[in-house]
């Protein structure tokens, strides 16, 4: 199976988090939002990843490298294509098609999940969804009572359905996906000005393509600073305890109170941290209390009393209470 990874948006809702690190290689519970992704649809799958593609914008040679590395280390190929214009989610995933083929998952790199990735193999492709309260800013899906789905539609003022399609798609064969989309460019076909996935799925349906529904159990946002810290919160109680905390750990004199996310070689001195605490390699607490946060690699922290707040990487803060997100390379004292 491949995976494919749209992720060419830069993320301005996290910013100044994004301005040097793109959305999706943002950490959190101590690990790249899209690395959490491509490592839970690899473990649904009997058999090998054969190859990761991600789809990205201008992010630079070291994200480029990063992301290699993350599909290397699962044992796949990486993969690299440019979006150079947001022209929509279907034209996203186009400038991968030299990877369209054979089975394929396709995932949006925005938001994480919770979900038990089974992928039914006489399916000609599973759709995961999640019901929400107003899905008028959603594609939607309806299905029969065999969960297989009737209809898709794009982002309806008038209620069709609850089930939000959440950018979860697995197809049985790529290059049917590939050639659809094609053919929506070629003949200029959008919803809303866009080049649309739903588009593509109603016109796979239409020529016999039998897709079934699969719900996720939860749908975390990544969207902004508030959005991180929940779902730093829920991926560290999700998490294995004894795996948090690295055995590198400098402790002097300070109390952590679990879960916390503790990465490589981190210097704890005179602190309380936790809960619901990350903190990336190389980085050092002085004479801190620090509750649900995240706090990313080679920062340096003191005299500080932080609540709800994200430092980026090579950051040296030192101050009293605040609820603050600084991004990478500053200085606050």
């Amino acid at each position: 199976m491949k995976i494919i990874i749209p992720m060419a948006g830069r993320g301005s809702r996290l910013r100044p988090h994004t301005l040097t690190v793109p959305k999706p290689l943002v950490p959190v519970a101590g690990k790249p939002m899209v690395q959490r992704i491509v490592e839970d649809l690899a473990t649904g799958h009997v058999g090998n990843i054969e190859e990761i593609a991600f789809i990205i914008g201008d992010f630079g040679e070291a994200a480029e490298k990063h992301l290699i590395q993350i599909a290397e280390g699962l044992g796949a190929k990486g993969s690299i294509y440019y979006q150079d214009k947001p022209l929509g989610p279907a034209h996203a995933i186009s400038c991968a098609s030299d990877s369209l083929s054979g089975p394929c998952m396709v995932a949006f790199a925005d938001t994480l999940f919770q979900a038990k990735f089974d992928y039914d193999t006489d399916a000609d492709g599973l759709i995961w969804a999640k019901k929400v309260e107003d899905p008028s800013s959603f594609g939607v899906i309806k299905t029969d009572e065999n969960q297989i789905i009737t209809e898709f539609v794009e982002k309806s003022p008038v209620f069709v359905s609850d089930l939000a399609i959440v950018g979860l798609y697995y197809f049985k064969r790529g290059e049917d996906l590939r050639d659809e989309i094609q053919h929506m460019l070629d003949n200029n076909i959008t919803d809303k000005g866009e080049f649309q996935i739903t588009t593509a799925l109603e016109l796979l349906k239409e020529k016999g393509t039998r897709f079934k529904a699969a719900e996720i159990d939860e749908w975390l946002d990544c969207g902004n600073r508030q959005n991180v810290l929940h779902t730093n919160k829920r991926m560290l109680e999700l998490a294995d305890a004894d795996s948090l905390v690295a055995a590198s750990l400098k402790n002097d004199n300070s109390i952590i109170i679990p879960p916390c996310k503790i990465g490589e070689n981190v210097s704890l001195k005179n602190s309380v941290i936790g809960p619901f605490v990350s903190i990336g390699d190389n980085s050092s607490v002085e004479n801190s209390v620090i509750r649900n946060s995240v706090i990313q690699a080679d920062t340096s922290v003191s005299e500080a009393n932080l609540d709800d707040s994200m430092l980026g990487n090579h950051v040296e803060y030192s101050g009293k209470k605040s609820e603050i997100s600084i991004g990478d390379y500053c200085t606050h004292s």
